[in-house]
């Protein structure tokens, strides 16, 4: 009798079954057993049914399915913080209130203080940053292939330390494709491709795959054009030029490495005029190449250079005064090389046979000899299991709820694992893993339980993925640090301040103020972007370094409210209205500006170029707090706020 177990096992070929003694325990090795869910495609037999329902293999599956998705990454690192942040507000405010009543301070004063501290150490914008950075993130990664179904899965994935696949086929597959042709302002531009194309055709050299990769793109062919000369491509020029001619026009074109063609130019072409290659053009085009590079592509430059009629050859001294014309954009890196480069392990779960698994492993470059079947996890518990898992690269015979074990045990370890499957048997481990990846072209139940589809069926879209995911993470990292240690230092400050001074450094509807205005000054971090360490390996929520920073940076913030109490009552001699109007402008500009400062870990002037929306957001949320504080054009028409407009008069006159 012949059965297609595809279902159990992913094999896509029949299995021959008799009705022979066989005592092996995979589904892929029972010859004798048959399953729920599997089809009989040829022959007879009787069976005897000795199990049903929810006590079958296939009703496994569906338990599974049933079961409660397990916690995601993004949720895990969020609940701690929560619970950082919780801690840090009780600490402060039930510090500040007990301090309040031993020094006899009215008790509903000091309690309205205490509540405005707490809201004060709240990062209140925390879910709106998340949830756009996520959903830009979520629109990005769909521009290189991927659609994300859940969006914390995002994150998720640039979180991904390890990565289980069950195909040994998409782990083979290394193309070099044309992604993008582009001109100095980064738009697409058929020009590029078109000229790119001509120099390919017409190289009398072995073609390189970037070549191909071209050809292969390119509709335009040679298009009348004759080929007169070439300077082949040589390692130290790292470029090729060719003179062609049509119709009396003479024109050398030169490929080759960026840095190689761009130092030859003089002038940029945009849209057919030439422009002079200065100091701006030459920065739009070095961030065109290091956006590109970010996500792994590889660039070559095309320029060109009008020859005049009668030239009929063309030398290495020919290849100057150069037009740049734009770029081409590869995708070169195979999918696996990608990956790991990223800090990303590969472990491959298969139902194929070990030696099939070990040869596939061997031709991609991944460990091969630390194997282990399914017939050996079936004798581990789940804690031997935990112990042995990271040791392990490759797992040949196993069943869907061994699958579903693994990806159980490397989350045990403190993996962001993700797994990527398009069966049926699939799911169960789909709907385990922190990431669960599915294909356009996989089963209705693998795409249901997965996080994200690749419109792609290979491994080669996920690296951009990843570094999309780690770039969100990046910026969700910064309001969370700029925000605890910000909020944590002002409250510091409040709070030791209000012990020492007869008068409330701050009045509780100014904390609120400040709150408010501080939090508006951030809604431009989603859109930031970030350096390229910040990508190059997965980061999790580290709540001791979140706290380190939170401390650190808060006393340093404490110590120039030091200064600036200092100034205001030994120089000014400010009473309780002047003193809180002048810490209100200190404090919420160096809040404001201090995130031009922490935004990278960089040195300010190597650091990437903050977004023009978050310049924008931070200054006009400065500019609106202090023209508040001190005076602004819309005064006349606030009739209910007398000058000087932010004093301890107006804040707590009922009119605001």
């Amino acid at each position: 009798m012949q059965v297609n177990e595809a279902l159990m096992t992913g094999e896509p070929f029949p299995t021959l079954k008799t009705d022979r003694p066989c005592t092996a325990m995979s589904p892929a090795e029972a010859t004798n057993a048959l399953f729920a869910g599997t089809g009989a495609v040829g022959g007879s037999g009787k069976m005897l049914i000795v199990k049903t329902g929810g006590r079958t293999r296939f009703g496994a599956i569906v338990a599974a399915l049933a079961a409660n998705a397990p916690p995601t990454a993004l949720e895990q690192g969020v609940r701690k913080l929560e619970i950082l942040i919780l801690r840090l507000t009780l600490f402060l405010t039930l510090f500040v209130l007990m301090a309040h009543l031993v020094a006899q301070r009215p008790a509903m004063e000091s309690f309205l203080f205490a509540v405005a501290l707490a809201v004060g150490l709240t990062p209140e914008l925390l879910p709106m940053v998340m949830t756009v950075t996520l959903a830009r993130g979520a629109r990005r990664v769909a521009d290189r292939k991927v659609i994300v179904k859940r969006l914390s899965a995002i994150h998720d994935l640039g979180a991904m330390d390890t990565l289980c696949v069950d195909k040994t086929g998409t782990l083979t597959e290394a193309r070099i494709t044309l992604e993008a042709h582009v001109d100095p302002e980064g738009r697409s531009s058929d020009r590029v491709l078109s000229l790119a194309g001509l120099n390919s055709a017409f190289q009398a050299g072995i073609r390189s795959a970037l070549d191909g990769a071209i050809l292969s793109a390119s509709s335009d062919g040679i298009d009348g054009w004759v080929r007169l000369s070439e300077v082949p491509f040589d390692f130290e020029r790292r470029r090729l030029s060719v003179l062609v001619a049509r119709n009396g026009e003479h024109m050398l074109i030169a490929k080759g490495a960026p840095e190689s063609i761009l130092a030859r130019c003089v002038a940029v072409e945009i849209d057919r005029l030439a422009h002079p290659l200065d100091a701006a053009w030459q920065q739009r085009m070095a961030d065109i190449q290091d956006r590109y590079a970010r996500d792994g592509f590889r660039l070559l430059a095309v320029a060109v250079r009008a020859m005049p009629p009668g030239q009929q050859t063309i030398a290495v001294d020919d290849e100057v005064d150069l037009t740049m014309i734009g770029f081409c954009v590869f995708a070169a890196a195979s999918a696996i090389e990608a990956l790991t480069s990223l800090g990303v392990t590969i472990k491959i779960l298969s139902g194929d046979h070990g030696a099939v698994v070990s040869h596939v492993a061997r031709s991609v470059g991944l460990q091969s000899d630390r194997i282990i079947t399914g017939a050996e996890i079936s004798e581990l518990t789940d804690a031997a299991l935990v112990a042995r898992v990271d040791d392990i690269d490759l797992f040949a015979r196993i069943d869907p709820d061994q699958k579903r074990r693994i990806i159980a045990a490397l989350r045990h370890r403190n993996h962001v694992v993700g797994f990527m499957g398009d069966g049926v048997n699939d799911a169960p481990a789909i709907h385990a893993a922190h990431v669960g990846i599915s294909v356009t072209g996989a089963t209705e139940v693998a795409r249901a339980a997965a996080d994200m589809i690749l419109l792609a069926p290979d491994l080669s879209v996920l690296a951009p993925g990843v570094r999309e995911g780690r770039r969100t993470f990046a910026n969700i990292l910064k309001y969370v640090r700029m925000g605890t240690s910000s909020n944590f230092g002002n409250m510091l400050s409040m709070a030791l301040a209000s012990i020492v001074l007869p008068f409330l450094p701050l009045l509780p509807l100014q904390i609120l103020l400040n709150n408010l205005i501080y939090d508006l000054s951030e809604i431009g971090i989603p859109f930031d972007e970030v350096d390229r360490e910040d990508v190059a390996r997965p980061e999790a929520w580290n709540m001791a370094n979140i706290l380190r920073f939170t401390i650190i940076m808060g006393v340093v913030s404490s110590l120039f409210d030091v200064v600036t109490f200092a100034v205001l009552l030994k120089l000014f001699a400010a009473d309780a209205a002047l003193f809180q109007t002048g810490w209100f402008v200190e404090s919420i500009s160096t809040q404001i500006l201090v995130i031009f400062v922490i935004r990278s870990r960089r040195m300010r002037w190597r650091a990437n170029r903050p977004h023009i929306i978050l310049i924008a957001t931070s200054l006009g949320a400065l500019t609106a707090g202090v023209g508040l504080a001190l005076g602004s054009p819309w005064h006349s028409w606030r009739r209910s706020l007398p000058s000087p407009p932010l004093t301890s008069s107006r804040l707590s006159s009922p009119s605001v």
